[in-house]
């Protein structure tokens, strides 16, 4: 299957491109709507200007198994991060920014060279805030030969306005849907709007892309892939994810139902969500999941 972005035109790409470029100038990228000036550098909440922050790239064989394949993720990962859960598992490079300052072509580098690496597929990881500067990099890498499919791995604290300039250049969609609960989400990550947000974004991108095709080696070509981290103490409200997800975006949901929740970054001052989860929440986590007749 052609990758979506090699049937959308390039004046099209490059008019998204001015579009989400603009959104800077008094940024409204993402949700959070800091109105500071990012063309000129000036930095808030998700401590990134103008340029694209790169912690690593690299072929990567920990992502869900449509994506992995035989040969591997293209990940890129990106510093920086809009959302900035006080439990981050990636906190070293989403509190605090570290990697290359890297340009579009540089990016469009990284893209080409994992692709010829033989990657299934390219993945920003922690895309939301530097959205402009990948749509920027597409766009040369599609002159340089890039033919695989773009994995958009966000938060899902997205907006909805960003999400719809991309479509027809992001390929798969792979946002977290992390809590249903608005206090844990104030209390974690400074975003009580999260649940509504994130909903409202999945809606969105399950719209451009439907439920997860793979080809017949079990590859991921194109749809919507969900991340859930179950949390102790059931903090994030399970039930109330899995019936959203089951009611209001897809029963064939290809969804990831994850266990590796641990207490790091600031997460040992919450007493709620300063432990492991046991095996018998994340056995619970499951079959809600099933009950409601999602396939995990």
């Amino acid at each position: 299957m052609k990758p979506i972005y090699l049937r959308t035109d390039l004046k099209t790409i490059g008019a998204k491109k001015k579009k989400l470029f603009a959104m800077l100038e008094s940024c409204s990228i993402c949700p959070r709507k800091c109105g500071v000036n990012r063309l000129k550098d000036e930095k808030s909440f998700c401590g990134i200007g103008i340029d694209t922050i790169v912690a690593s790239y690299q072929k990567h064989f920990g992502e869900e198994a449509p994506l992995v394949g035989r040969n591997g993720s293209g990940t890129i990962f990106m510093s920086g991060c809009n959302l900035l859960c006080s439990f981050c598992q990636n906190y070293d490079i989403s509190h605090h920014i570290a990697g290359v300052r890297t340009s579009h072509k540089l990016l469009s580098d990284m893209m080409i060279k994992l692709q010829n690496s033989g990657c299934h597929n390219i993945n920003f990881v922690t895309p939301t805030h530097v959205v402009h500067n990948i749509v920027a990099a597409v766009e040369i890498a599609i002159e340089k030969g890039l033919n695989i499919p773009l994995v958009y791995n966000s938060s899902g604290y997205d907006s909805i306005e960003t999400i719809k300039i991309l479509d027809g250049i992001i390929d798969i969609y792979m946002p977290d849907f992390k809590f249903m609960n608005s206090k844990t989400a104030e209390d974690t990550c400074d975003a009580s709007d999260y649940p509504e947000i994130a909903l409202n974004a999945i809606k969105e991108m399950q719209r451009q892309v439907g439920d997860l095709v793979v080809s017949d080696e079990g590859i991921a070509e194109k749809g919507l892939i969900i991340r859930h981290l179950v949390m102790p103490n059931d903090v994030c409200d399970t039930k109330a994810v899995m019936e959203k997800i089951a009611d209001e975006i897809s029963l064939k949901t290809f969804i990831n139902v994850m266990a590796q929740y641990r207490p790091l970054h600031k997460a040992s001052g919450n007493n709620l969500i300063s432990k492991a989860i046991n095996s018998e929440e994340f056995s619970e986590a499951l079959a809600i999941a099933k009950k409601v007749g999602l396939k995990v």
